[in-house]
């Protein structure tokens, strides 16, 4: 074997043993389960009779108990049937429905408060005319 023969094969050997750059290895990501998966395996954990057998059915899935315990939870609520991939976070239309409420109380408490107002400005309107003040034109009497 000649000497450019022998760098060659040294140099493709250190190649394979060298760690990767850090820089070039994708990005992670986070495994989703469709409804269809999650009740496949429930349904396949609830046939389990022997000890083992649904640790082995984990290690096989790559899952952890902790899946099985959220996911009996969503199929006792219902959600699953519901569910492709698990979307985090609230849905939308709830905190919707929650903000249009709070707004509407927020509203009618104003208005109260205003009309309460409207109240003491007139009282003192006519207070000022009985005892012969001046009354100012307010801009509240401009927008009637």
């Amino acid at each position: 074997m000649s000497d450019i023969e022998a760098k060659q094969t040294r140099s493709a050997d250190e190649r394979e043993t060298q760690a990767p750059d850090p820089e070039d290895l994708p990005r992670a990501e986070r495994r989703q389960y469709s409804g269809q998966y999650k009740l496949r395996i429930l349904e396949e954990v609830d046939r389990c009779t022997e000890r083992g057998q649904i640790g082995a059915l984990l290690r096989r899935e790559g899952l952890y108990s902790s899946h099985l315990s959220k996911w009996r939870r969503q199929r006792a609520e219902g959600q699953l049937q519901a569910l492709s991939p698990h979307q985090r976070g609230r849905k939308a239309q709830e905190v919707g429905l929650e903000e249009l409420g709070r707004l509407q109380r927020e509203n009618e408490r104003l208005r109260g408060r205003l009309e309460q107002a409207e109240l003491i400005i007139d009282v003192q309107k006519k207070l000022s005319r009985l005892l012969g003040l001046p009354v100012e034109n307010s801009e509240t009497e401009e927008t009637r």
